[in-house]
């Protein structure tokens, strides 16, 4: 993560002073606009980035998504740029050929720096050269989960090196010897595990802990009570949040609203039934309130009683299909957010029936209900459509992580995110 921070800030640096050497010998715009553009640009760029997950180790690793990232963020840049030049005072912002092609030529620099920045970088992921050595001290089966866990992230900066049984007290000497010839950077413990660190040895690093700050997930068993929300629910960081959910939704609502009306004819059109669908859900501390999305399922899809959607879903509408790959059908619920049912961020919520035999299945399952639900999560950034209890519980993995953290840096990362997953269709079903 501090590798990917850096590899950001290199961007915006470098890619301000290349944009302002171009921009300024054209010499075209002033030089305090000059400095606005070069800035805007690169900064763009970044936030751009961000949005389409170009900053993801998967994604720096594959020099295609690279290359395909890189250009669809600097071109989205561009756009924004030259939209907002257009609107200016005409006397002060040329919009002529001559600008539009010095703002184009500033952008491939900046194309090319960011290619060459991101493809060195994927490399140096690709070869491990920002792994750090861990060595797993305990329980063989939390030293296997550990592995699985790092196993399907790539760029995980993580590689287990080895697993000890614990030393015999007063013997730790020799098992810190060995990790400094090894070039360990930590010792994770297992649960049950005791080791008592010294100047000499590695970091020493509990199971649970390595779960929370590194994987940004609860480590579920683990967990032997329950976890403490951060501070969302009384006094001014309650309201400030509620003020921040009622503006974004009646601003959402407003954009949205030729978009939701359009939904509404081609439902119509497409089959019979209602146009909105109605559900029971579980809200703040268990209490039911009913979401409303767009249909679409057939009207008979829950004729035999409720079950998870699942891949090909063949009670799904040829409308339903594209909304729901889209995210269309989520509008409606942003009437639940300026109901108060709801907030933008939050664990998705879940029905009744599901969160009896949850909670009954999974310890902790009900802690998740501490927030209010939201749209978009954690979890559904994090983790694909949850079809089974197994999915249900890597996801509660994530949600009690929001709980735990859940701050203005973490929504906005979260935000970031969920663009991404409707741009390129991930988990959709």
């Amino acid at each position: 993560m501090t590798e990917l921070f850096a590899l950001g800030f290199v961007e915006l640096t470098a890619g301000f002073l290349l944009a302002l050497a171009v921009l300024a010998d054209g010499g075209l715009f002033s030089s305090a606009m000059t400095l606005d553009l070069a800035f805007a640009l690169a900064a763009v760029t970044l936030v751009l980035s961000l949005a389409i997950g170009a900053y993801r180790a998967d994604s720096l690793a594959d020099p295609r998504q690279t290359f395909a990232k890189s250009v669809l963020s600097l071109f989205l840049a561009l756009a924004c740029l030259m939209a907002l030049i257009a609107v200016a005072d005409a006397q002060n912002s040329p919009t002529d050929a001559v600008c539009l092609n010095l703002l184009a030529r500033a952008g491939l620099a900046c194309l090319v720096l960011l290619v060459l920045l991101r493809l060195v970088f994927g490399y140096a992921l690709r070869v491990g050269v920002f792994v750090r050595r861990i060595v797993i001290v305990g329980d063989e089966a939390q030293a296997a989960k550990l592995r699985n866990a790092l196993a399907g992230r790539i760029g995980c900066g993580f590689d287990i090196v080895a697993r000890f049984d614990p030393p015999p007290s007063g013997s730790e000497a020799e098992l810190f010897a060995d990790c400094q010839r090894r070039n360990i950077w930590a010792l994770v413990l297992a649960p049950g595990t005791a080791l008592q660190a010294t100047a000499r040895s590695p970091q020493v690093i509990s199971s649970a802990s390595f779960w929370d700050r590194f994987l940004q997930r609860i480590d579920l068993d683990t967990l032997e009570q329950r976890i403490v929300p951060a501070s969302r629910g009384h006094g001014f960081s309650a309201l400030a949040h509620r003020l921040t959910d009622l503006a974004l939704g009646l601003g959402l609502l407003f954009f949205s609203l030729p978009l939701m009306l359009a939904t509404m004819l081609a439902i119509r059109l497409d089959s019979r039934g209602p146009i909105f669908y109605r559900q029971e859900r579980v809200g703040l501390h268990g209490t039911p309130f009913v979401l409303v999305k767009f249909r679409s399922m057939r009207p008979d899809a829950e004729a035999s009683g409720p079950v998870w959607a699942m891949q090909q879903d063949k009670r799904v509408t040829r409308v339903g299909q594209f909304i729901r790959l889209t995210r269309i059908d989520e509008l409606p619920q942003l009437f639940n957010i300026l109901r108060g049912d709801m907030s933008f961020i939050g664990p998705r919520p879940e029905r009744p029936m599901f969160v009896a035999q949850l909670t009954e299945a999974i310890p902790f399952y009900a802690d998740r209900a501490q927030v209010k639900p939201g749209l978009t999560g954690w979890a559904q950034v994090n983790y694909h459509y949850g079809a089974s209890v197994e999915d249900a519980r890597a996801k509660l993995s994530y949600d009690l992580y929001y709980v735990k953290h859940q701050s203005f840096v973490l929504d906005m990362l979260i935000v970031f995110s969920t663009i991404r997953v409707i741009l390129f269709q991930e988990g959709a079903r």
